[in-house]
């Protein structure tokens, strides 16, 4: 097990870690729980009803967050001609095709989003074992495969994050930082929790929200009952 700091310790031992909170509750008690001297990201874990050894199980896609990440998100563009132009007009931190692929398979992997045109996938492909186990494959089920690559540039940079189930069924997808609003940090749980109910296979059988958990970096997770966080919690947590 894990060994955790003072601070960890002190704020553990401050809430009740078995108690099933709203999802105001859970920002609001994030917020006051974290104590590291830099801005944390909040985080949300999800253990859904799923088995991703089923492909129609598998989960994988975006989620726009109403309120921003608050992060710098660096991109990686693959595209030529006016393509690249527009990608770099709209912001994206390298761009380029066979030059580009050559720096990542050298080593460079300075970004957090890739991006392509689907007619360089080919090339982009042969990044598979460099890209893949990091989750930054581009794919066009995440829209990071696309011909309109100026606007997933932007849509990235705007607060659109991935999510994907682990083999385990678990998701993990940040939802902002603790200096957001509390109302902000809960109109981007409440998105994030809307989209996965949204793509609940329809072959997944009994409780589908098994476990939601709300954490900052450096803290402990806060429990949220999905009971008291969405609008139509039945059809989430029904067995």
């Amino acid at each position: 097990m894990a060994k955790h700091g003072k601070k960890y310790s002190d704020a553990a031992r401050r809430y009740d870690h078995d108690h099933l909170h709203s999802g105001a509750e859970a920002v609001d008690l994030v917020k006051s729980l974290a104590s590291a001297s830099f801005d944390e990201t909040v985080e949300l874990a999800a253990r859904l009803g799923v088995d991703p050894r089923k492909a129609d199980q598998m989960l994988r896609g975006t989620v726009a967050l109403p309120s921003g990440t608050g992060t710098d998100v660096r991109i990686a563009v693959f595209a030529t001609g006016d393509a690249a132009a527009e990608a770099r007009e709209a912001g994206a931190e390298f761009v380029g095709a066979d030059d580009l692929v050559a720096q990542v398979e050298g080593g460079m992997l300075d970004f957090d989003v890739a991006i392509s045109t689907p007619d360089l996938m080919p090339q982009v492909g042969k990044l598979g074992r460099v890209l893949g186990p990091r989750g930054l494959m581009p794919n066009p089920k995440t829209g990071t495969v696309t011909p309109e690559v100026g606007k997933a540039v932007a849509d990235f940079k705007g607060g659109k994050v991935e999510y994907r189930t682990d083999r385990n069924g678990n998701v993990h997808v940040p939802i902002g930082k603790v200096s957001f609003e509390a109302s902000a940090l809960t109109a981007n749980l409440s998105a994030v929790l809307e989209e996965l109910e949204k793509v609940k296979p329809a072959s997944a059988k009994g409780r589908y929200f098994k476990k939601i958990t709300l954490a900052s970096t450096m803290g402990p997770g806060v429990k949220v009952d999905p009971l008291r966080m969405h609008p139509t919690p039945d059809a989430a947590v029904s067995a």
